[in-house]
């Protein structure tokens, strides 16, 4: 009689690595910055980025000479601040019977502060998408704009799938592009009903280096939103003013209109 074979064992696939958190900008980046400008607190975080393991309040209050209270009202700042993680636990990782303490430790995010807004490391990902990308037939810039299209179009679907807005005339158009523009850093200033202009270019001062590039990708992320969010009475145009995007939105030309909804 044959003897079993013994199963042969199943390998596990090693688990993905996990990405990077993407750094705070806008808002968030200067609450964090600001969460740092009072100097016991920043020497505080200081304290704990150094010890490599969560620490508890009455460390963190050691380590800069104020009382527990005191110091949990700073701690609770920094968290706020997303500088800062908290959870109950032993800050030698051993467990203990009991009620375990409060302990900090910093988060992995990266705070990147720029004013007015730069977003290089976004410009730099789609650059990089179009290099991975590039086809045959296509050109190094002609590669750059079809994944700023690309990039574009996802997000513009992806919002008209969340907010379900129906058909869009012009203004309401108008009206949703600023909240993605804004959160770009394009800094959106409404001049007129139907004309929206962009008052920062994010990727100022490599726009600088390489205008018609970064212009192009500009306008090609700009016209993929548009059609992903499926607004045709607004359309992303050219139009360059120094200090400022390449780029406004406007009311399309009439051809394209005619099938939107005007807004009462």
């Amino acid at each position: 009689m044959t003897p079993p074979t013994a199963p042969t064992p199943q390998s596990t696939p090693a688990p993905e690595a996990a990405s990077a958190p993407p750094p705070a900008t806008g808002d968030a980046a200067i609450d964090s910055v600001s969460a740092l400008g009072e100097g016991t607190r920043r020497q505080m975080f200081a304290y704990i980025r150094r010890a490599r393991r969560p620490v508890t309040r009455d460390e963190a209050a050691a380590s800069v000479g104020i009382s527990r209270k005191l110091a949990a009202f700073h701690l609770d700042k920094l968290v706020d601040a997303g500088l800062l993680r908290a959870r109950y636990g032993s800050p030698t990782g051993i467990r203990k019977v009991g009620r375990q303490p409060k302990v900090y430790e910093p988060t992995a995010t990266p705070i990147h502060v720029s004013i007015p807004d730069r977003r290089h490391e976004f410009l730099a990902d789609l650059l990089v998408q179009a290099v991975t990308t590039e086809g045959e037939e296509e050109t190094g810039a002609q590669a750059a704009a079809r994944a700023a299209r690309e990039r574009g179009h996802a997000l513009g679907e992806r919002e008209r799938t969340e907010l379900r807005p129906g058909r869009l005339g012009t203004e309401r158009g108008l009206t949703l592009c600023e909240r993605m523009l804004d959160e770009h850093g394009f800094e959106p200033s409404r001049e007129a009903p139907d004309r929206l202009r962009l008052r920062n270019c994010p990727f100022h001062p490599l726009a600088q280096r390489a205008p018609d590039l970064v212009c192009t990708m500009n306008h090609a992320f700009l016209t993929g939103y548009l059609e992903g969010l499926r607004a045709p009475a607004v359309e992303a145009v050219l139009a360059p003013r120094p200090g400022e995007c390449c780029v406004e939105l406007r009311r399309a030309a009439a051809s394209e209109e005619s099938g939107a909804a005007e807004d009462a």
